[in-house]
């Protein structure tokens, strides 16, 4: 299962449906349901068509897994974490929330998705891929304002999650790049520190869309998490 993140599909993991396909059944689930995280993480796990599962998550996704992880732990045979935070939504970024959304509502999604969004997705210093900003578009016109709310609403109402991650037991990949602007490296270190075992892999020079800006490696991540021993 392929968690993607705000306002995104299964477009994101285009570069991974390619390749895993005929190597795994995949599903990307809907991250919708609500404005309530944990009602979304009982919502995607109510689309597993699985009774175990190994789970993949980007940024939004990362935290849904994450969540799944609290509330369904024995049904997880992998977790891999990218671009993500295992943190709760800091005071002054919980503040910004209501003002994103007047944002969006007053210049259209499209145009706050491409001129607010796409610009923090490449990585520090690097230059926006006109593709990559016109998928982002395409799919936050797709997903509609009401999602954006209920996502929005959910991330800023998150449970932390840096608590309880030593609770998790099955075979972790925490991958990320190292000039992600939303989701920096510290996290991903903090991340792979605090679960047993966990490979961390850095992808240098890449953003906060790694399946997109960097597919051949993060499938090459992938391939190797799946063929990691469950823990199921």
């Amino acid at each position: 299962m392929l968690i993607p993140g705000t306002l995104c599909d299964e477009r994101l993991w285009s570069p991974q449906i390619a390749a895993l396909t005929g190597h795994a059944e995949i599903v990307v689930p809907r991250v919708d349901a609500s404005d309530d995280l944990d009602a979304i993480a009982r919502d995607v796990i109510a689309q597993a068509p699985w009774q175990s599962f190994s789970l993949a998550g980007l940024s939004m996704g990362g935290i849904l897994a994450m969540a799944v992880m609290r509330q369904a732990p024995q049904r997880v045979a992998r977790l891999a974490l990218l671009n993500t935070n295992p943190f709760g939504e800091a005071a002054e970024r919980q503040a910004l929330r209501e003002d994103d959304l007047r944002k969006a509502r007053e210049m259209g999604l499209e145009r706050y998705a491409r001129e607010v969004l796409a610009p923090l997705y490449p990585a520090l210093g690097q230059p926006q891929d006109p593709r990559h900003t016109e998928l982002v578009v395409a799919m936050a016109r797709d997903a509609g304002l009401e999602t954006f709310r209920r996502q929005s609403m959910a991330l800023r109402d998150r449970p932390d999650a840096s608590r309880r991650l030593g609770e998790i037991g099955c075979p972790t990949l925490v991958l990320c790049g190292d000039g992600d602007q939303l989701c920096p490296l510290s996290r991903h270190t903090y991340l792979a520190e605090q679960i047993a075992g966990a490979e961390l892999t850095v992808l240098p020079g890449i953003g906060h869309l790694s399946t997109l800006q960097a597919p051949s490696a993060v499938n090459a991540a992938l391939a190797r998490w799946l063929e990691l021993p469950a823990s199921i």
